[in-house]
C-alpha cells in the first residue's frame, strides 16, 4: 500500500454561484440564508456584523450555526476532520470566515479555550487565513 507522505489532499467545497451572487452582491445575509440556509459565508457575514454592532452573543451563535454548516459540507466533500482547507479556493472562505469570527466572538465573551482552538483550526486549515482575516 502506498500512502501520500504529505498529508491529505486540500479540501475544496463545491461553487454556489447563486447564493455567492448574492453575498458578493450585497444582498442581506439573513435573505441568503432565508434562500441558503447551508451557505456558511451567509452566516459568517452576519457574525461579521454582529462583532462590528458590538454583540459577540449573537456572533457567537451566528458563526457556530455557519462553522457547523460548513463542517458538514466538508465531510460530503471528502474531508476526514483534518487536513488543509485552502483559504484561495473562494466557496471555503464562507467556512474560513465563520470559524474565524467564532474565534472572535468566543474571545469576546470569555470561552478562551474555543478562542484558542478556534485559531489554531484556522491556521491548521489554511496558514493564510488568520491573516486574511485580520486575526494576527
Amino acid at each position: 500500500m502506498v500512502e501520500n507522505l504529505l498529508g491529505p489532499e486540500p479540501t475544496r467545497l463545491p461553487e454556489r454561484p447563486e447564493a455567492q451572487a448574492a453575498a458578493d452582491g450585497g444582498t442581506d445575509p439573513a435573505k441568503i440564508v432565508r434562500a441558503y440556509p447551508d451557505f456558511s459565508e451567509a452566516w459568517a457575514l452576519l457574525a461579521e456584523r454582529a462583532l462590528a454592532g458590538g454583540d459577540p452573543v449573537a456572533a457567537y451563535a451566528y458563526a457556530r450555526t455557519g462553522y457547523h454548516r460548513g463542517l458538514d459540507q466538508l465531510r460530503r466533500s471528502g474531508w476526514k476532520g483534518f487536513g488543509p482547507v485552502p483559504w484561495d479556493h473562494r466557496p471555503n472562505q464562507g467556512f474560513l470566515r465563520a470559524l474565524g469570527a467564532l474565534a472572535l466572538a468566543a474571545r469576546e465573551i470569555g470561552e478562551d479555550e474555543e478562542w484558542e482552538r478556534c485559531s489554531r483550526f484556522l491556521a491548521d486549515s489554511d496558514p493564510k487565513a488568520p491573516a486574511a482575516l485580520g486575526l494576527v
